[in-house]
């Protein structure tokens, strides 16, 4: 059973993942958070996947910056 527990941990932990890094900064292979390669990247992104932190990135980078 603990076979089967821990490969069902490494799947979800792979999925995890692979989800943070789709638009996840330079440290994770993508653009760097804040600059107007990661706004357009965070347009394409579903606002269902957006985290809290990555919601307050984006007014404060694509929404406020791009008004001055």
């Amino acid at each position: 059973m603990s076979k089967v527990y821990a490969m069902a941990m490494l799947i979800c932990a792979g999925f995890l993942a692979g989800c943070e890094a789709e638009v996840g900064g330079p440290e994770l292979g993508g653009p760097e958070v804040g600059g107007a390669d990661w706004c357009a990247a965070m347009d394409e992104k579903s606002r269902a996947d957006w985290t809290a932190n990555e919601a307050e990135e984006y007014v404060k980078s694509c929404v406020f910056s791009a008004s001055e």
